[in-house]
């Protein structure tokens, strides 16, 4: 960390210097980040300083260069235990949620009846001592994870480790978002336990930032839970006849970055003017499957509230998606309601309904309206949701 003594204020250098590596062209801010990690592979804190100075990069509120040394701080958050408050009630949160998975590493093999390579994955709350929470849901000092550890034979590190990259990235590209978003970012100072480490990055508003991280962690973890437990963390391989502590491949991706990703790539003002009449929308435009309502049912007019179809309706599909039922309001208001919510498909039933079955179905990002019967909605979004 390095503060500003004019505004005092307080910033993480590598946040600094990639901010100001933003407002430069991509060379330039390639070069600068490049300095930047060789630097930091050094611990050379001067050297980060002279950088930031070099370069010109001010304070955004005092918009001086009059910094103070860089300085290692603890990512971890520490908080008092007890009602009184010392050096020994000191305790930290936990800073990522894996410690379980690796002291129920037995538990789990054996009761499941688990051969190697298997994996155990969990969601959970984590905490981090940001000097800055910033940037929306994007850097907060409590979050939500999505971790696995996948546990494997020692020597087969490097291919699972490739494996694991393409398969998470499949699953980034299965939200519906392209592949020009993303991107891999090699770890240029591992952690001296890994053997090999990456981030995917997305394409924010705010710049390439990164979403989940791919670590090849060799058997430290086990290993360090075995040396001062003096529980034997072994596994016996049938295929070798041999016992060992696995390795372990980490996939580690924060709940919250990936909503704001999802709702940054669903997000969409447009223009609809025609013939001189000014007219706009804003659109979540999330893919069926993510979008948190599946389906909105609309009876045109009050003599439809009357009728049985659209509770009918509502009580065909609500078991197998989630659906929203609205009869206020004119049905244009209605529509934009739900396209500022990633509704993705919209149902009216009408006069011409009770004359042949049929429903208009409006689909979202299009806007486009079409007929068809009432039987067959709920397939229609079933298919679209998969």
């Amino acid at each position: 960390m390095i503060d500003n003594k004019d505004s005092k204020k307080r910033y993480r250098v590598d946040h600094l210097i990639e901010a100001h590596a933003e407002t430069l062209d991509k060379a330039a801010g390639e070069a600068l980040l490049a300095q930047m990690d060789e630097l930091l592979k050094n611990d050379d804190f001067n050297g980060l300083r002279d950088l930031i100075i070099a370069n010109n990069i001010k304070c955004s509120v005092s918009g001086t260069l009059n910094w103070t040394d860089v300085r290692q701080f603890n990512l971890m958050f520490s908080t008092q235990l007890g009602s009184v408050s010392d050096e020994s009630s000191e305790i930290y949160l936990r800073p990522e949620t894996a410690q379980g998975i690796f002291v129920n590493f037995l538990n789990v093999q054996k009761t499941g009846r688990m051969k190697i390579p298997f994996g155990i994955a969990q969601v959970g709350k984590a905490f981090r001592n940001e000097i800055v929470a910033r940037q929306f849901v994007f850097r907060m000092r409590e979050f939500e994870q999505m971790e696995m550890q996948f546990f494997i034979r020692p020597g087969t590190q490097k291919e699972w480790y490739e494996y694991w990259k393409e398969e998470r990235m499949k699953w980034h590209l299965g939200l519906g978002i392209s592949k020009e978003k993303y991107r891999f970012h090699d770890h240029v100072k591992l952690a001296f336990y890994a053997d090999a480490a990456c981030d995917i990055e997305y394409d924010f508003p705010i710049g390439f930032k990164e979403v989940e991280g791919i670590h090849s962690r060799t058997d430290h973890d086990l290993g360090r839970h075995q040396q001062f437990s003096g529980k034997k963390m072994q596994y016996f391989d049938p295929e070798i006849n041999q016992n060992y502590v696995p390795y372990v491949i980490e996939t580690s991706i924060g709940l919250d970055r990936t909503v704001l990703l999802v709702l940054s790539e669903a997000y969409k003002e447009e223009d609809l003017s025609k013939d001189g009449k000014e007219d706009s929308r804003v659109v979540l435009s999330f893919p069926p499957k993510l979008a948190p309502v599946k389906l909105a049912v609309f009876p045109l007019t009050k003599k439809m509230v009357c009728l049985n179809w659209p509770r009918e309706l509502m009580a065909d599909c609500k078991q197998d998606f989630y659906c929203f039922y609205e009869e206020k309001d004119a049905i244009g208001k209605r529509y934009r309601r739900r396209d500022a919510i990633g509704t993705p498909f919209c149902v009216t039933i009408d006069h011409q309904t009770k004359e042949d079955g049929t429903v208009t179905i409006r689909h979202r990002d299009s806007m486009e309206q079409e007929r068809i019967p009432m039987s067959s909605v709920r397939e229609l979004v079933r298919q679209a949701i998969r």
